[in-house]
């Protein structure tokens, strides 16, 4: 269901499967990348909603949020951190997906006692995003082109997913604000945890896929290696967006890491 609240007069939307937190469950959080919103995680709702608290997150000016969105990393993770203590979830395990993943590992840098770890899907020690991108869209408003959403599902799915996912992901990308989306990007372009990763103590894993074109495998390998005890995980036939194009991988990888997490966890059969 989706649930509206307010931080600070902006309206915030979040999908949650439960109108009240159930302190006998553990407790998942999932904050979307660039220009998205909750149903980039559709395919997690089915497979974990009877085992944990969940909410999927629509960060400001995304989906049904209001506000005007962020240009850094680390207002977000100040939003997030906000609309956790509104939601009541402590302690949880934050599955972030590019952008998402930088407001994860920001979170486990400032508010390391907040939370039980983070998931990471598509990151990097730097995010660089092409200017062409950047330039685009800081001159082209109010909608984002057309040109430039293909662009962005051509370059977040592996080749094989295209034809079968670029549909939704289009849909998707289209109701987002430009301004927005600008802003989204500028921030993970600005992202540097190459002298911090290192201080992340929570526990950490890292999730690619093998063909991601926006953040390619060595950036997840070399986010691991910074981070004492991160999990590296490489998903086989999924580009950027591995939780839609690879889902009963990437649910069974999340539950294991989960379940480590979360001692009482027990993973579900398939």
């Amino acid at each position: 269901m989706l649930k509206y609240f307010y931080i600070e007069s902006t309206k915030i939307s979040c999908w949650t499967n439960t109108e009240n937190v159930d302190a006998q469950k553990n407790n998942l959080v999932f904050i979307h990348g660039s220009g998205g919103n909750h149903s980039i995680w559709s395919h997690q709702y089915g497979k974990l909603h009877k085992r944990y608290n969940i909410a999927a997150v629509n960060l400001p000016g995304h989906g049904p949020s209001e506000g005007d969105g962020e240009q850094t990393i680390q207002n977000y993770c100040d939003w997030m951190r906000k609309i956790l203590a509104a939601l009541g979830l402590t302690k949880p395990v934050l599955v972030g997906h590019s952008l998402g993943a930088a407001i994860a590992l920001d979170f486990a840098l400032r508010y390391p006692s907040d939370i039980a770890g983070i998931v990471c899907i598509g990151a990097g020690l730097k995010m660089p995003v092409n200017a062409f991108f950047l330039e685009y869209l800081q001159t082209h408003p109010p909608d984002i082109p057309a040109e430039i959403i293909d662009l962005i599902c051509k370059f977040s799915l592996a080749k094989e997913n295209r034809e079968r996912l670029s549909g939704p992901l289009r849909k998707s990308l289209a109701l987002s604000r430009v301004d927005v989306l600008y802003g989204d990007l500028l921030a993970c372009n600005t992202l540097d945890l190459s002298h911090d990763a290192a201080r992340i103590s929570v526990p950490v894993f890292i999730v690619c896929g093998a063909e991601d074109k926006m953040t390619p495998p060595d950036l997840s390998r070399a986010l691991a290696r910074q981070i004492g005890g991160a999990k590296l995980s490489m998903i086989e036939g999924a580009g950027h967006t591995v939780m839609i194009e690879k889902p009963v991988e990437f649910n069974n990888a999340l539950e294991k890491f989960a379940g480590s997490v979360f001692p009482a966890s027990t993973p579900l059969k398939n």
